[in-house]
């Protein structure tokens, strides 16, 4: 057979069926188009589930593609099997309605024993026990003997789905060799040992299944076929498992020069190896398809794969990140051969691993402490569980993934109570829903909203109008309902019209008066209930409130200051994606009057020169002045205008799509400006991280823009008569300042450093010895870390084979440095575990390399026990 290389094969696939005139197309994405019943994509028909259903018709008859694929249901098993992967690539030919299994049979055999010269022997093939077609092709027109044809069940040779498309399918097998096998002289394809490896699958699409279960022929039968590439390359290259071939091979020799650990030398260790290697290659293909780190669906995939390599990096003794370089590796060698937008998604890539490994590295070693010592009690204690509530502990307090608690346990031989730890998510859960849901400032602690509401609705006409005439219909105080309202008293109206915005979507609720000819009411805050009611949250101002007609006036300029700031989230939202990427998507708002905040997934902070874009994009809309227009339609027509959101998820039968000019288009149900220059203009104050993938930019519009300027002006103001120049001239006359401060500093800085070093004499003097291991200690006030290493590398440099510790104490806070010659090293003695031991006593931690190492403390009053604990560690 030919020894072809990875990608190769996935060319000689493809030319192979574009000459039997199939379409060529390329990958789809890994993310689902328009299918939620899949997390991401992992067959190679995925794809094209609706072409096979006929609710999408194909762009050709005959089609062939490599698609990239992700499956983690086996996660734990990746690396310790030969067989388990995350990642892999799926060949197949797909007929709709064209060809079947006359064709499809004889170009199978063609390819595999004419375009790859698989010996005709050593192929076997299954077929559906009642499949008597197949089985006739394969052994008339074939010519594979009967005995080489194994006829199977349902269950190993028949593709159905619960209700649709559905078949029989025939299986190719390579014949290994009986040296793969188990020793059975009836040994063949159905065995559960290596032998006989599956390479392709033939799925005849021929019935349609009903809901009763009775298949039914289709008019048009379909062809979908798999042919798993890291298997065939293992099968052409005579390899043992996927991770020997070729392409596979670069990125262990990659990470063998990383870790410096050769790959082979230790089967245990291997799998950190071959965890790495496949991980690499899923992070770096759902990033290029726009997939970032979250803590929820694909997103909680990928950064459980991120995570996942970086603590097998770890376990190879990789302290520092590596994950962002070693995919550089699959870019350049996926990306060259058949996978392009890899080379373009490239920076991308590289940022998005870069910025979650350090991420993960920052929490990884307070996390494993806190583990090790839960392990420890445990075999004190001869339990072999960790508990639901400590194992919620690593997760909520030290940012400790389950998933990767339970592995690490598992590696130790221990287990985990998960259901205990899913009832304290619960319970954290319940306490945000509680949080989220306390309105007892306004009256309902004691009932529920649909208790006290029951059979009540409001025509709500903001969107249109500031006033309406309108009746009050129910009266609540003190989560009771009441014939009146005192003034002075506080309570809750419900109106059967009203202009007042319930809070919701972000936008907070308005404010404003509900007069009548014999009461004054003012309405403190608005809130819409779950099933749609608006309730005004009421102080009675004048007379006695009671069921009647009223005039309900909204605060008008209150309300333009939030339409401009609500307005202003839809073209940030679109400026975003245009600058930072498709993946951005809102993750939360919340829209005042002063201002807004807008919390959106992003992997990293935005760059000054990316704001500054952001901010710029988005102000030339408003002064674009684009028309903003609302369209009432349904969440299907919506998806089809183009409109962004949630859909089903969150919208009714009945959905707002406002639209800004050609520019943003997006399901709301806010109030808006009528056109964008009413926002007046836009400021970002702010960008930050809320949590892990989540950012957040605070911002304001209109008049506050114009405060906010102002404010600027007189603090430069100010600046330019406190340092005695022009407004001009300040920003020269500053850096003047920091320029002559900053060389004074730098002269008192080695004024220290060398009355520091002035004392490395009188500490050489004061060298002791233990198990024939020299050491010396010493203690400054008020010198900085990097004076302390320059002093420890003296000190080496001058004694030769010595163990150094140095504090220094600068206010409160107390520094360590520790510093081992490179011959001691050899001997197992490290910096980093000696600094770690010592801080311990002085109430602080920290850690480094081998030869030299820092830590901070917290109780300046325990330097010399901590020194003086050198003498014990080394004893």
């Amino acid at each position: 057979m030919k020894n072809l290389k990875l990608h190769e094969i996935r060319s000689e696939f493809l030319n192979f069926f574009e000459s039997k005139e199939h379409l060529m197309l390329p990958s789809f994405s890994l993310i689902p188009q328009n299918d939620k019943s899949l997390l991401l994509i992992g067959a190679g028909m995925a794809p094209m589930k609706k072409y096979f259903t006929g609710e999408l018709t194909p762009p050709a008859t005959r089609v062939t593609t490599c698609q990239k694929c992700i499956r983690t249901g086996d996660i734990e098993n990746v690396g310790k099997t030969d067989r388990h992967a995350t990642f892999f690539e799926m060949l197949g030919n797909f007929s709709f309605g064209d060809y079947f299994k006359k064709e499809v049979i004889p170009w199978a055999w063609e390819f595999l024993t004419e375009v790859l010269e698989i010996p005709k022997e050593d192929l076997w093939v299954t077929v559906y026990y009642e499949d008597d077609e197949a089985f006739k092709i394969w052994n008339e027109d074939i010519g594979l003997p009967k005995e080489k044809i194994v006829r199977l069940g349902k269950e190993d040779n028949f593709w159905e789905l619960e209700v649709g498309p559905s078949g029989p399918c025939s299986e190719i097998f390579v014949d290994r060799g009986e040296k793969y096998g188990c020793g059975d002289p009836d040994c063949k394809p159905g065995c559960e040992c290596d032998r006989f490896i599956e390479v392709w699958n033939l799925v005849f699409t021929q019935f349609d299944k009903d809901e009763d279960g009775n298949y039914n022929p289709l008019a048009h039968p379909n062809i979908d076929t798999g042919m798993g590439l890291e298997r065939m390359a293992t099968v052409l290259q005579g390899t043992n498992n996927i991770f020997e071939t070729d392409a596979i091979q670069d990125i262990i020799h990659e990470i063998e020069k990383v870790s410096g650990y050769e790959y082979g030398s230790d089967k245990e260790t291997d799998v950190s190896v071959r965890v790495i290697a496949d991980h690499i290659r899923a992070m770096t293909f759902m990033i290029s398809d726009s997939i970032r780190p979250s803590n929820e669906g694909r997103g909680y995939v990928l950064r459980r794969l991120i995570r996942r390599a970086a603590r097998h990096g770890r376990i190879l003794g990789i302290k520092e990140g590596f994950l962002s370089e070693l995919s550089n590796l699959v870019i350049d060698s996926w990306g060259e051969d058949y996978y392009p937008e890899l080379m373009e998604n490239r920076d991308e890539i590289v940022s998005v691993i870069k910025a979650e490994e350090e991420k993960f590295l920052e929490t990884i070693e307070q996390g494993m402490s806190i583990l090790d010592s839960y392990i420890k009690n445990l075999k004190k204690e001869l339990k072999n569980t960790l508990s639901g509530s400590d194992a919620f502990k690593l997760y909520d307090t030290y940012g400790f993934p389950v998933d990767l608690t339970e592995e690490i346990l598992e590696e130790k031989g221990f287990n985990i109570d998960r259901k205990g730890f899913e009832e304290n998510m619960d319970l954290q859960r319940q306490r945000a829903r509680d949080a989220r849901n306390d309105s007892s400032n306004i009256g309902w602690a004691a009932k529920s909203h649909d208790e006290i509401f029951e059979g009540l609705s409001s025509e709500f006409v903001g969107y249109t109008e500031n006033s309406s005439v309108s009746k009050i219909i129910k009266i609540v105080k003190d989560a009771e309902e009441v014939s009146e309202l005192n003034k002075g008293e506080n309570g809750i109206i419900v109106l059967d019209k009203t202009p007042f915005y319930g809070e919701s979507g972000g936008q907070v609720g308005d404010t404003g008066l509900i007069i009548s000819k014999d009461f004054k009411i003012k309405v403190l805050d608005t809130k819409k209930t779950s099933s749609g009611l608006h309730i005004h949250v009421v102080e009675v101002l004048e007379g006695k409130a009671t069921l009647t007609e009223v005039e309900a006036t909204i605060d008008v300029k209150r309300r333009n200051d939030i339409r401009r700031n609500h307005s202003v989230t839809h073209l940030l939202h679109k400026a975003l994606k245009e600058v930072l990427g498709s993946h951005v998507n809102q993750a939360g708002s919340e829209v005042l009057p002063n201002r807004m905040r807008f919390d959106f997934s992003h992997f990293e902070a935005i760059s000054e020169s990316d704001l500054r874009k952001i901010e710029s994009r988005v102000n030339e809309m408003i002064f674009e002045s684009l028309p903003v227009e609302t369209v009432i339609t349904n969440p299907k027509d919506a998806y089809k205008l183009g409109a962004v959101g949630l859909f089903e998820e969150k919208y009714g039968q009945e959905v707002r799509v406002v639209k800004m000019g050609d520019y943003s288009m997006e399901l709301c149900g806010g109030t808006h400006v009528s056109n964008t220059s009413e926002i007046s203009m836009f400021k970002i104050l702010s960008e930050g991280g809320v949590s892990s993938g989540v950012r957040r930019i605070e911002s304001i519009t209109g008049p506050a823009v114009y405060n906010y300027l102002n404010e600027l002006e007189e603090l430069r103001n100010k600046a330019s008569k406190i340092v005695k120049t022009n407004r001009v001239e300040l920003i020269s006359k500053l850096k003047s300042i920091v320029e002559d401060i900053n060389s004074k500093d730098k002269l008192i800085e080695e004024l220290k450093l060398k009355t520091a070093k002035d004392e490395v004499s009188s500490i050489l003097e004061n060298i002791e010895e233990v198990n024939g291991i020299k050491y010396v200690t010493y203690s400054f006030e008020g010198t900085d870390v990097n004076t302390l290493r320059d002093i420890a590398d003296e000190i080496r440099e001058k004694a030769g084979s010595i163990v150094v510790l140095l504090s220094t104490v600068n206010g409160d806070k107390a520094n360590f440095v520790a510093a081992v010659s490179k011959d001691l090293v050899k001997e197992n003695i490290s910096a980093g575990n000696i600094v770690k031991e010592v801080a311990k006593i002085a109430g602080g931690g920290g850690g480094g390399r081998p030869d030299m190492a820092t830590a901070g403390a917290k109780d300046i009053s325990k330097i010399n026990d901590a020194l003086s604990e050198l003498k014990n560690i080394l004893n």
